[in-house]
């Protein structure tokens, strides 16, 4: 199975889709009333919730990132971090310039 591997590669596309899918979970729980697109508009224009979203988003790669380390796929979970450390240098960014 493809997630028991452990290698820089996985741990960077996981680190990259982790944020995405933890969006589309914010999405659904609590702003399922709007449309998708109206959701993103809103969400790249309000520093607030670049901030609040952007952070909840990143707990998918939390998530992963415990689950590789605790099963000592320590490479997959380096490339989980470097994603999330980027994801949240662009977050910081966001919120600084808009």
């Amino acid at each position: 199975m493809i997630f028991k591997k452990d290698n820089l590669k996985l741990g960077l596309v996981l680190g990259l889709i982790g944020p995405m899918v933890g969006l589309l979970v914010v999405y659904f729980i609590k702003y399922s009333t709007f449309s998708f697109g109206e959701f993103l508009s809103t969400f790249f224009n309000d520093r607030g919730l670049i901030t609040s979203i952007g952070s909840l988003s990143l707990l998918a790669n939390v998530v992963l990132f415990t689950i590789y380390v605790n099963t000592h796929r320590d490479t997959t979970a380096k490339g989980i971090f470097i994603l999330t450390l980027i994801y949240g240098i662009g977050i910081l960014i966001l919120k600084v310039w808009l």
